[in-house]
């Protein structure tokens, strides 16, 4: 539970509205919409879902915070895919667009706590080309650990910061992690198919922007606070966030500390569970992209693909291999079915059995197309 006396399982769909979607969304929005409608058993051990009525809810968030990069009508196409496939959510949408004034009570009350002495938030004046000189790219997630040059600036010369301050020197804001072997800077979480993940924060995350200087709230705070208000206890993402998820761990614990979710009525918060997908590279072996078209969605159904077909070879990709009433014992690749179809028969088994990136065939849109049909 992500709320006390809360027992519905909720996960969420959280796209951002950049371009059009393309099979490696559908792929995490699948695996989202299967667990949480998967009953109590999470798909977990060959537990079949119960199909009577939803086990669960998806809730669905345009992550639309960072203005510059979403497209017109992005949304709309989004919201049109994903009811065309029979991926439904339920409730309104809501959008991060819209929320700016809780990012900004919850930057606030994270401004008023402090983590042995020094601001859990404090302001940061460098550059993006003062990290990368100071920085190198972590292996996997382009995570760059932050030297710490400002921190040190605010310990050593507080003076200094509090002039450019007041001079009005552009700076972001960066949240405190703990030093090296204090108390909180090792995060530890369980992970549906990656099992249990340890990650050092002050060593491999580092303080981090939660706030730009330009003003746009960062997704990793944004997240966190929709998450935790949103009563999200059911996150489902690919692997390459795994080290965001132990910062969100971190953020979560400040604002519940901060007094933040209590604001809310949000007394007691228990936190979420994870699984981490096994990301989708194309068959050159690089990431799926909206900015490259990587297997746009929209050219899929101009093409005459129908749903059954993207959600089949979806499903195939998550491990899925056809429902259990089909006996199929020649069916090797995608089977064509529905999400409903799917659902009866997935487990977490079948992900964790492939823990490895899944690489397109040079032939991926035969075997789209070419997907069997249920019958």
């Amino acid at each position: 539970m992500s709320v006390a006396g809360q027992s519905l399982k909720v996960g969420r769909f959280a796209p951002t509205p950049s371009g059009r979607m393309h099979i490696g969304n559908v792929y995490a929005m699948l695996a989202a919409w299967l667990s949480a409608h998967a009953g109590d058993g999470s798909g977990d051990g060959g537990s079949q879902a119960g199909l009577e009525g939803k086990q669960g809810k998806v809730l669905l968030r345009i992550e639309d915070v960072d203005g510059p990069r979403a497209l017109k009508d992005a949304d709309e196409w989004i919201m049109d895919d994903l009811h065309w496939l029979g991926l439904d959510w339920d409730g309104e949408p809501a959008y991060q667009s819209q929320r700016t004034e809780i990012y900004e009570e919850a930057l606030r009350s994270l401004e008023s706590v402090s983590l042995d002495d020094f601001p859990l938030v404090y302001p940061c004046f460098c550059s993006r080309a003062d990290l990368r000189a100071a920085s190198a790219p972590q292996e996997g997630d382009r995570f760059l650990i932050y030297p710490g040059t400002c921190r040190k600036l605010l310990t050593e010369h507080p003076d200094e910061v509090r002039s450019r301050l007041e001079a009005g020197q552009r700076h972001s804001w960066r949240i405190t992690v703990p030093e090296e072997g204090a108390r909180g800077s090792v995060v530890t979480f369980d992970d549906r198919i990656f099992a249990r993940q340890c990650f050092d924060l002050p060593r491999e995350v580092g303080d981090t922007v939660i706030r730009r200087s330009d003003g746009i709230f960062s997704y990793q705070l944004a997240v966190v606070v929709d998450d935790l208000l949103m009563g999200v206890n059911d996150i489902v993402r690919g692997r390459d966030l795994l080290r965001s998820t132990a910062l969100q761990i971190w953020i979560r614990q400040a604002l519940v500390a901060s007094g933040f979710a209590k604001k809310y009525g949000i007394e007691r918060i228990d936190g979420p569970t994870y699984a981490h997908l096994p990301l989708i590279d194309d068959p050159t072996g690089v990431r799926l992209a909206k900015r490259k078209r990587s297997l746009d969605i929209g050219s899929l159904r101009s093409d005459g693909v129908n749903p059954e077909q993207i959600i089949g070879y979806c499903a195939w990709l998550l491990g899925i291999r056809g429902p259990r009433n089909v006996h199929m014992p020649d069916a090797t690749g995608p089977v064509s079915m529905s999400a409903r179809e799917a659902l009866e028969c997935f487990t977490w088994d079948d992900i964790r059995a492939d823990k490895s990136d899944r690489i397109l065939a040079a032939n991926w849109a035969s075997e789209l197309t070419g997907t069997k049909p249920t019958v």
